[in-house]
């Protein structure tokens, strides 16, 4: 999406789970799974029944996007398992940062390698990027 700030982008990428169908008793239960293990399923909780929406800050790193740690855990991809990613202000996050992006959106998952072995989390989402209208004429500009 591009447009002028509080044009409604963000509005507008919020708005999408609630249009899009809801989560079978299965979707839901391997969505609840994903937040289990990332230890961010709300007490109240048991089961997610609402499609995740995440939108990740531009300064987060490739490790908290795809996941990771001494001990694995899923990162922001997989917690926006059957749901969407927002990344605001797209041409702010580095190029190694979208780059670990491009296997998981292929894959729709996420393999963490560690000395002690390997672990697959779910990652199959829809990708929302914002661009400010100021940067697609500059880049416009630039180009033409």
């Amino acid at each position: 999406m591009v447009g002028s700030p509080g044009a409604g982008k963000t509005l507008l990428a919020r708005a999408l789970p609630g249009i899009l169908p809801e989560m079978s008793i299965d979707e839901s239960l391997d969505v609840t799974r994903i937040y289990s293990v990332a230890d961010q399923l709300p007490a109240e909780t048991p089961l997610i029944r609402h499609l995740p929406f995440r939108a990740p800050h531009h300064t987060i790193s490739h490790a908290g996007l795809v996941g990771g740690g001494n001990i694995p855990k899923p990162g922001e991809i997989s917690l926006a398992h059957r749901g969407v990613l927002f990344l605001d202000e797209f041409p702010e996050f580095g190029t190694r940062v979208l780059e670990v992006m491009r296997q998981p959106m292929e894959d729709k998952v996420v393999t963490i390698g560690r000395a002690k072995g390997s672990l697959t989390f779910s990652a199959n989402f829809q990708l929302i990027a914002s661009i400010p209208v100021a940067f697609s004429l500059q880049h416009r500009s630039q180009s033409g």
